[in-house]
């Protein structure tokens, strides 16, 4: 991530953060639509992005190709990402992406409930390879990928969840289907103060294992955390932990490969 779009998401997240309770899941989902309709029109992409442009001429731009269809806070938002620098175009996309996110997180109906069930969903993909071809097939129209999940979750899941897995099948931009899920499931839990913990282990933990572990964990890195728990026979002990690009590897089967590349070496 380069300067621009560092200062400019921060920049983009306080101006989400001034509209308070406004933002919320209409807002959330007006955002989603803007961001996929600037990224399928390369010359509109263009102008938003241009750094050299006026700000007021953008904020023009943005009020007449979204005349209708927007909610005004997201109206607002589209203008105060245009008017910021981005290191790349695709950048302001992302920022787009991550103020409809966050807009989406905070209507969730309780803490973690969201997150919980992108993993699950996403845990579902991965441990089905016709499904995951059908979500993330070049080859698939998005209207049938938007269908099939409107078939799967529907009714099933809240409705911030199935807007986020509409969203993110309909603009991946050149993400595997995992990958998004964990994006936006981390999305979410920033917005509410929280890091997503996923613990892989030979066998499941007991709730008084991963409580330990919570406590720890939280010490560590100071703030609450998400668990998600993951059984992965191969690791035949221990546990394996990951918290955004941080690694806690414990596992018997790591161990195992490094002492036979010691004796290899």
């Amino acid at each position: 991530m380069g300067s621009a779009t560092r200062e400019a998401l921060a920049s983009s997240r306080a101006a989400l953060a001034a509209h308070g309770s406004t933002a919320d899941l209409a807002t959330g989902e007006s955002l989603l639509n803007a961001g996929r309709v600037i990224g399928e029109s390369s010359q509109l992409l263009s102008a938003l992005a241009d750094p050299a442009a006026d700000d007021a001429a953008k904020a023009a731009l943005v009020r007449v190709v979204f005349a209708s269809g927007l909610t005004p806070t997201a109206l607002e938002l589209v203008q105060a990402v245009s008017a910021t620098r981005w290191s790349s175009h695709d950048d302001l996309l992302a920022g787009i992406e991550d103020l409809g996110l966050r807009s989406i997180a905070t209507s969730a109906p309780s803490s973690g409930v969201v997150e919980s069930e992108l993993f699950a969903f996403g845990t579902a993909v991965s441990s089905n390879a016709e499904l995951e071809l059908a979500l993330a097939s070049k080859l698939g129209k998005t209207s049938a990928k938007v269908g099939l999940v409107n078939s799967l979750l529907a009714g099933k899941v809240t409705e911030q969840t199935l807007t986020i897995v509409r969203h993110l099948v309909q603009q991946p931009r050149g993400r595997r289907i995992g990958e998004l899920l964990r994006y936006a499931a981390s999305i979410v839990a920033d917005q509410a103060g929280t890091s997503i913990a996923t613990i892989t282990s030979a066998a499941a933990l007991a709730p008084e294992q991963v409580e330990r572990l919570r406590a720890s964990l939280t010490v560590r890195y100071g703030r609450r955390l998400s668990i998600n728990q993951v059984v992965d026979s191969a690791l035949v002990g221990g546990v394996h932990v990951q918290i955004g690009d941080d690694v806690i590897d414990g596992s018997i089967a790591t161990r195992i490969k490094d002492l036979r590349l010691q004796l290899a070496g």
